[in-house]
This record gives C-alpha cells, structure tokens and sequence, in this order.
C-alpha cells in the first residue's frame, strides 16, 4: 500500500511539473526570452528527484564549440541524468518521434531524429546534426546504438560520428570536438549495485 502511495505520489508530482514546465517550454522555444535548456534542465531534475535518483557528476562538459558528446546508453533515464546538469541536444532514434508523451517531450528538446538502420539516409542525418552543432548546440549521440546493460560498453556506432567531418566539410568549423561521457547506474536504494542487478 505504502509503494502504491508512493509511486501515485511520483506520478503526480511528474504531471503537475510537467503542466507548469512545458507551456513555459514552449514559450522559451517561440520567443527566445530564456535559453531553451534552462527549463529542460528544472524539468529532468525534477523527473530524478520523483524516481528517487541522486546523480554524482565528475568532471565538466566542454566549453569548445562545435561538440559531439558520445555516451554510453544504459537506460531511458540517460536524458534525464544528463539533461539535468548540461545544455545539450540529443540525437534519437526515428521511432521514439511518434512516442505518446515521449515524442512530444522530445520534440520540446529539438531532438534530431535519425533511423539507423537506413544508410541510404545516413547523409542526410549526419548533415541535420552538423548544422546543429555549427549553431552552437552540444549534441549527444548515444553511440552505441542501443542500450547496453552498463557492466561493457558496446561498440559504437560510426556512421553518425560522419557529422562531425561533415561540419568540417561544409565550412562551418574548422574543427569538431568530441567528448567521451561516461554513465554508471552504482548504487539501487542506497546499496551498490553488482552484474546481477543491472540492466536497471
């Protein structure tokens, strides 16, 4: 009953934030008045604390621009964990776009929406990406692919890593950095988590 009471409590908690934040998003993405990653990082912040996750960061997201970020994927609480302390942009797979609420909430971050699985567009993806990050955004690519269960890092992904050479080739930087992000899930209800407690 206690849990039941708990995990109402959360869902609230999330719909009466969300109700308030994402008219002001909308708002910021019209009008210009505050930077867009400003309420995105309240909001991503107030998702962890009504999951109960408190996130330990080392380190500091690079200040040279145009940045790729490439992390490693664990969970769907990735975005959040990282929306929460940086001003980024995320590239996602194509499906996620037609998501009920997560597409739309996607959509408020401006995500770059790629398919993966169709190279023949894979240009014109890593395009749309390297125009982002010459505009100044730090776009993060889970370059994995896919979700790993956080004990290995998968291999990644090379195709989209193209949009870095392309912003070179276009003209619009004369360099491209990229910065390795690393994400460890360490702890579950205060106790540290071993192999058989992970994927989350």
């Amino acid at each position: 009953m206690v849990e039941k009471l708990r995990i109402f409590l959360a869902l609230f908690y999330v719909v009466v934030c969300s109700l308030v934040l994402v008219p002001l998003q909308i708002l910021s993405m019209k009008t210009g008045l505050w930077p867009e990653t400003v309420i995105l990082k309240i909001w991503h912040s107030m998702i962890l604390r009504a999951l109960g996750m408190r996130v330990h960061v080392t380190g500091s997201l690079a200040k040279d621009r145009p940045l790729l970020v490439a992390a490693n994927h664990i969970s769907w609480t990735d975005i959040m964990v990282l929306g929460s302390f940086v001003d980024v942009k995320f590239i996602a797979r194509a499906d996620m776009e037609g998501w009920p609420l997560i597409g739309m909430l996607s959509k408020l971050q401006r995500t770059v929406f790629i398919e993966r699985e169709r190279k023949r567009t894979s240009g014109d993806q890593a395009s749309e990406i390297a125009k982002r990050m010459a505009k100044g955004d730090a776009m993060v690519l889970f370059a994995e692919g896919s979700t790993g269960d956080g004990n290995l890092v998968l291999p990644f992904k090379s195709t989209l890593f193209g949009a870095a050479s392309m912003a070179i080739a276009e003209g619009a930087a004369e360099q491209v950095f990229i910065q390795p992000v690393a994400i460890a899930y360490t702890r579950l209800h205060g106790m540290p988590m071993g192999r058989r407690h992970r994927p989350i």
